[in-house]
């Protein structure tokens, strides 16, 4: 037993930028999620505005926090509303990877 001593610090240590990784991951994971609900919604908020004649592309901004306002790009054609967005992440090469978009039309 007395080789033993410390064995459970030495895993702990090793253990550490394992769920480091993984908790990170699991964020980013919500991050993308947040950022898909926020763009159908912003894109529901163009289309209603757009079927109420105003402007879909400053009402899909209003809908978005401020992270999510600099980034969106938003396209309007027809009577379809369609937001892209990226997510906050620590990597920007990441986020352009990631990138999430929501479609939302109206008839006319």
């Amino acid at each position: 037993m007395r080789g033993q001593r410390g064995q459970a610090a030495v895993e702990l240590v090793a253990a550490i930028p394992l769920l480091l990784v993984v908790g990170v991951a699991v964020a980013q994971l919500l991050a993308v999620g947040y950022a898909a609900v926020l763009a159908g919604n912003a894109a529901e908020a163009g289309a209603l505005a757009l079927a109420a004649r105003a402007d879909p592309k400053a009402t899909v901004r209003a809908a978005l926090p401020g992270w999510g306002r600099a980034g969106a790009r938003v396209e309007v054609s027809g009577g379809r509303v369609s937001v892209r967005l990226r997510p906050p992440t620590l990597l920007g090469a990441l986020g352009r990877r990631l990138e999430v978009g929501s479609t939302a039309s109206v008839a006319r």
